[in-house]
């Protein structure tokens, strides 16, 4: 495997991390609003079936997603992985949204609601916002989940200039030899951007962890 074939795994790694992130927030923010906010029948059971979800081994689905996937020949493309990896993040950041949105004072939905607003704006214009650090922590940990996973972009991705990092690094292995030594570096180096995200925004996470267990 050349130097180049690996630091294309960077880029596909943030392309692919990156969409997935952005659908688990565009899905989940308002799934999780509903599920904050709203009474309706069967609402345990929907999130108990959420949280299921996320426990569900990957490799249970992997046979029958492949064969779907062939179907709708999305199989060598980056939205073969995107999409795997949105349905298993995405329980995660339901249920980090969910814990969130349900402290927020709801006194500030109805004052948008009295001058007017929608469910929609308020929820979009007056939530939303105060629910930054919450958003964050979500897609944080969403962005980490997916740029870790390997299952699903080993098996859906045969072109190497698709895949990402994680699948990179174990191609250094040949057929009569390891070069352990350069899948050491190579996995110091997927670590890196990780770590240094994480310090970068560590104040943010704590914030978003810990905002809802302080009732406004």
């Amino acid at each position: 495997m050349s130097d180049a074939t690996f630091l294309r795994g960077f880029l596909n790694s943030a392309i692919i991390a990156g969409l997935s992130t952005a659908a688990c927030l565009a899905a989940g923010a308002p799934a999780a609003y509903a599920l904050a906010r709203l009474r309706f029948p069967l609402r345990t059971t929907l999130m108990t079936g959420i949280l299921a979800l996320a426990f569900f081994p990957a490799v249970a689905v992997i046979a029958p997603l492949f064969i779907e996937f062939r179907a709708a020949g999305l199989l060598d493309t980056y939205w073969a992985v995107v999409l795997a990896d949105t349905v298993f993040a995405l329980p995660l950041a339901v249920w980090i949204l969910t814990a969130f949105f349900r402290e927020l004072p709801q006194d500030l939905e109805d004052a948008a609601r009295t001058d007017g607003a929608t469910v929609l704006q308020a929820f979009r214009l007056v939530i939303l916002p105060l629910a930054a650090p919450g958003v964050a922590t979500a897609a944080i940990i969403t962005f980490i989940v997916t740029w870790n996973e390997f299952l699903f972009a080993n098996t859906f991705l045969f072109d190497d200039t698709l895949w990402p990092a994680t699948v990179a690094i174990p191609n250094f292995a040949q057929r009569h030899s390891v070069d352990y030594g350069a899948q050491a570096a190579a996995a110091l180096l997927v670590t890196l951007p990780l770590a240094a995200f994480v310090l970068a925004f560590q104040r943010r996470i704590v914030h978003g962890l810990t905002a809802g267990a302080v009732k406004g």
